[in-house]
């Protein structure tokens, strides 16, 4: 056997040929970027020149892993709002093009996650593992692709799931003043979706630290964060950030919707978004309208809100339900923002400072709040037991308030002030306590049937607590029923009515309620 070796010199010049074939059939590849300069800086905002080819809302890096959005694209410069902090950044620093819109990763990694509208962990538990990623400002669903509201949303609010339903693809509007439980009602409603199958993303929008870590504390507490986004942006945060966090959020929200899945979205509040928008566009010099917002302000809504609906089967048959938040000034539900968001969305829920401060919670005020589509979607056995709920209420405040003269009243209207009274203590509910439907309508049948007319006022909430929690000794096919059903039979109610005067036996009612005439 013999080996044949190859010389030093004949090695290298082998190697300097490869080299110089290479050489020769290597193409230069160059990738132009546009690059310009700051040529001022504010809070929230920049001015960039030097960039002709930018597009609108197309998102420019600056210097320190900053971003912004152009919004003014002026002839000679451009109007950047900031994403991130704008004291990083100084004057004469080099800027360039992405040549795409801002985008947030979406997916079930972020299912129990806190970020930030742009997709970065506030929770410490590392970077989201996600790689597919949605524009944030994307079109609502074509009108051929939606389908009917028809299905309920679920709040375990009893006052909201009897008198102002919610359908799931609804937008309902949640309004009061400061301190009336706006978030109380969406937080618990968002806890009331722990077996229903129903991915929930809360978005807070400029609010304080310590109410967004008292929000997530109570998720996590109740289990809740398993199915939930939370996406925050707090009060100390840039003002561009407030602008895109609803619209980050609902991408999050739509990429579950896409996939066929029921999404219920809080937005806390848009008020703070309609802030900080008035903020960049005054900062931009956009011309200011009334109240020194914006002319656009009613189109920054409308086109957020009408991403929300339930889709066809043929798309997948998911659902967003939005739950936008609102706060009023000294009850003034006719203010710009307020009107703006009461006629795109479907309903109203319109939280009291007076029925507050009378202790009366949920202070949901229910001649001022209505649902415009979710009567549609609620079940049979509700609207057996709650059609005439609602006329009955109006009628006893309408008599309370006529009664506070010192009239003399006739029996007839001392009874229906005294019914009324007990309806309102049924309505009452302790916060993060949702209720079941078989106990709600436990509850509503009891009242109807006038159970709990002998039961004394300072009795009413053990009374309402045993009737609700008597649920269980439903048999299984009634509870069942009440999911399905389109109609509350008589030998189901009367079931459900014996097992009611029979939790409220202890507080002196009859097991057997007396017939009615």
């Amino acid at each position: 056997m013999s080996f044949k070796t190859e010389s030093l010199e004949a090695v290298i010049d082998r190697t300097f040929d490869g080299m110089s074939q290479a050489r020769e059939s290597f193409t230069a590849q160059l990738v132009a970027h546009e690059v310009g300069t700051i040529k001022s800086v504010s809070t929230g905002i920049a001015t960039v020149t030097g960039l002709p080819g930018v597009g609108f809302e197309e998102l420019i890096k600056f210097p320190g892993g900053v971003y912004g959005i152009a919004f003014n694209v002026d002839e000679e410069e451009i109007g950047v709002v900031l994403l991130g902090e704008h004291w990083r950044l100084h004057v004469g620093d080099e800027v360039e093009r992405t040549g795409r819109v801002m985008d947030v990763p979406v997916g079930d990694s972020l299912l129990g996650r806190v970020v930030d509208p742009l997709g970065q962990p506030l929770d410490g538990k590392g970077a989201v593992a996600e790689r597919a990623r949605l524009p944030i400002e994307r079109p609502a669903p074509p009108i051929m692709d939606r389908a009917p509201v028809t299905i309920p949303l679920q709040t375990g609010i009893k006052v909201l799931d009897a008198l102002i339903p919610i359908g799931r693809g609804q937008r309902e509007l949640i309004l009061g003043d400061r301190q009336t439980g706006k978030t109380a009602i969406a937080i618990d409603t968002i806890l009331n979706q722990g077996d229903k199958n129903v991915v929930c993303v809360y978005c807070a929008i400029g609010q304080r630290g310590s109410a967004v870590a008292k929000a997530i504390a109570v998720l996590r507490e109740e289990g809740a964060m398993d199915y939930t986004v939370v996406v925050v942006t707090e009060g100390n945060d840039p003002p561009g950030l407030a602008y895109i966090a609803p619209y980050a959020a609902t991408s999050i929200a739509e990429h579950f919707m896409e996939a066929g899945r029921d999404v219920l979205i809080v937005y806390d509040d848009l008020t703070q978004h309609a802030r900080a928008y008035r903020e960049l566009s005054l900062l931009l010099r956009r011309p200011p309208g009334r109240e020194a917002f914006p002319g656009d302000i009613f189109y920054i809504h409308s086109r957020l809100l009408e991403r929300a609906t339930r889709l066809g089967e043929d798309q997948g048959g998911g659902s967003l339900t939005a739950l936008p938040i609102i706060e009023t000034e000294a009850q003034d539900i006719s203010a710009y923002i307020p009107t703006n968001l009461i006629s795109i969305t479907d309903g109203q829920i319109y939280l009291s400072p007076s029925l507050f401060e009378l202790g009366v919670l949920p202070a949901v005020d229910v001649g001022k709040s209505v649902s415009r589509v979710g009567g549609k979607a609620q079940r049979a056995a509700f609207r057996a037991v709650a059609g005439d709920l609602k006329l009955a209420y109006a009628q006893f405040e309408e008599l309370e308030a006529f009664s506070r003269f010192g009239a003399r009243l006739d029996d007839d209207t001392r009874k229906t002030i005294e019914h009324g009274k007990r309806i309102r203590a049924c309505l009452k509910q302790a916060e993060h306590s949702p209720v079941s439907v078989p106990g709600q309508i436990a509850v509503l049948l009891a009242l109807t049937a006038k159970l709990f007319e002998s039961v004394p006022l300072e009795k009413m909430t053990d009374a309402v607590n045993a009737v609700s929690s008597g649920d269980s000794g439903l048999p299984k096919e009634i509870r069942d029923r009440f999911e399905v059903a389109t109609k509350l039979s008589d030998e189901d109610r009367d079931k459900v009515i014996e097992i009611a005067s029979k939790s409220l036996a202890d507080f002196g009612v009859a097991t057997k309620p007396e017939e009615k005439p």
